[in-house]
């Protein structure tokens, strides 16, 4: 197994990753796509990573003034969006019961930003935009519903959650296939070269294996096919920043978790009289074995037929399960195999958690697949500039550590660290997400990601 090293490091990805249900239908443009048949030797940008965050920055640098005419060029150690946006959930909920007020309304943005991207380019990712139920026990916001066992319209049997001891409702979720947004805003880019603006090169399959500082100044970009030099980095790399700079070792932990492609019961077909398809996504914090850092997550595919067969949609997506894996998963950043009690568990738990009408039978799981998240130590994200106190200088930048919740932060993070890449006197990110010599102060005096995790405090 590819894990950490003993220096606390992430490996590089693995080669060989477990196949995700999202990559069953690769892009035609990007499946080993090099923009160039060699690397570049200099660019004004290297984005090393080519998941939703590295294609967000490539994108809003793109849109904006300063950015639009950069050279840049993009890194994947293996197929474009081949980490863990091409594995997680397909779930983008933002945390609006339980997060800092400003973190909540950040989450917010992101997902509306997102929405409204997809809306006006009608990107083909299968986005639903669904009311979200969770059992959580503190209202934070305007925005959310507290559903008890008296509740009615809706019940929590109508949550087909009977039961639990309450749930909230939240108007603001949605379910999506990941890999295809991603998709298209790098194919997007591509075709963009034909303007006369901008320059866009991906090349994947071309790991990063070392970053070099020149004079404070400038860097050179160490991959086993050539160097690159340039005077800005992004790191993109989410749980495999530590690989590249070592002192976010104990700052981004990476974290293997399970995921889920389950076939549903008869009763939820669109043409079943008992149990339509789910209406509603769901995270379910605390069950079983599970404490509030290990929760389970769930949306339903669209039906592609009126029946219900293996390759007729309606696929439950379930991941979660990290308690039943070795360690929980931590420090763990080889997705080439998955954890065999942790699937078991999906197999059988939707039937525990959820009113599915299934005579509680074990689902049968078409694909399952594990991949790595980046826990941060403080729970937030790491975006802006690396000073030297973590390995960096001048010209380096980080927008990562989503501590498995990427989807309602990504977007509007990677924003952010163009923004600040490109000096704006202005940048829309929490105060708390930003990178600072107290901030990592503060986060080393807080508990290990791993002892956190275990005692169940909220990272």
């Amino acid at each position: 197994m590819t894990g950490t090293t003993s220096s606390g490091r992430a490996s590089l990805p693995t080669a060989n990753s477990t196949k995700s249900y999202w990559h069953r239908d690769p892009s035609k443009v990007l499946f080993g796509h090099r923009t160039t048949p060699s690397l570049p030797t200099k660019a004004d940008v290297v984005i090393i990573g080519s998941g939703i965050s590295g294609a967000s920055a490539a994108h809003f640098l793109h849109e904006n003034e300063k950015g639009k005419d950069l050279d840049i060029v993009m890194l994947e150690a293996r197929e474009a969006c081949w980490g863990a946006t091409g594995r997680n959930g397909g779930h983008c909920q933002p945390m609006l019961y339980s997060a800092l007020p400003e973190v909540g309304a950040f989450e917010l943005r992101n997902y509306q930003t997102l929405e409204a991207l997809i809306k006006k380019h009608n990107i083909p990712c299968d986005w639903r935009a669904f009311p979200a139920a969770m059992p959580v026990w503190t209202p934070t916001s305007k925005l959310v519903k507290v559903i008890t066992k008296d509740s009615q319209n809706p019940s929590l049997s109508d949550l087909r959650i009977p039961t639990a001891a309450g749930a909230f409702l939240q108007a603001n979720a949605a379910s999506l296939w990941p890999y295809k947004l991603v998709s298209w805003m790098l194919e997007t880019l591509l075709s963009s070269n034909k303007q006369a603006v901008g320059n866009f090169n991906l090349q994947t399959n071309t790991p990063v294996t070392h970053l070099q500082n020149i004079d404070g100044k400038s860097w050179i970009v160490h991959t086993p096919r050539g160097m690159i030099a340039t005077d800005r980095v992004l790191l993109t790399t989410n749980a495999y920043t530590s690989h590249l700079l070592p002192k976010f070792g104990d700052l981004i932990v990476p974290v293997r978790g399970e995921m889920s492609a389950l076939i549903p019961p008869a009763s939820m077909s669109p043409a079943s009289s008992t149990h339509k398809p789910l209406e509603h996504t769901y995270v379910f914090i605390g069950h079983g074995k599970q404490n509030i850092n290990q929760d389970d997550y769930l949306v339903q595919r669209p039906f592609a037929a009126e029946n219900v067969k293996k390759d007729g949609g309606g696929e439950l997506m379930f991941g979660g399960g990290r308690s039943y894996a070795a360690n929980a998963g931590l420090g763990v950043s080889d997705d080439s195999s998955i954890d065999d009690p942790a699937a078991a568990y999906l197999r059988r738990e939707l039937n525990i958690v959820l009113d599915l009408q299934n005579k509680d039978h074990e689902l049968e799981a078409t694909w399952e697949w594990s991949g790595i998240m980046g826990y941060s130590r403080d729970g937030h994200p790491w975006v802006g500039e690396v000073g030297e106190y973590l390995g960096g200088a001048k010209g380096l930048f980080v927008c990562a550590g989503f501590t498995g919740h990427g989807m309602p932060n990504t977007c509007l993070s990677a924003k952010a660290a163009v923004d600040i890449m490109l000096g704006a006197d202005e940048v829309d990110v929490p105060e708390c997400y930003k990178i600072s010599r107290e901030r990592v102060e503060r986060a080393r005096a807080l508990d290990e990601v791993a002892v956190a995790d275990a005692k169940g405090i909220m990272l």
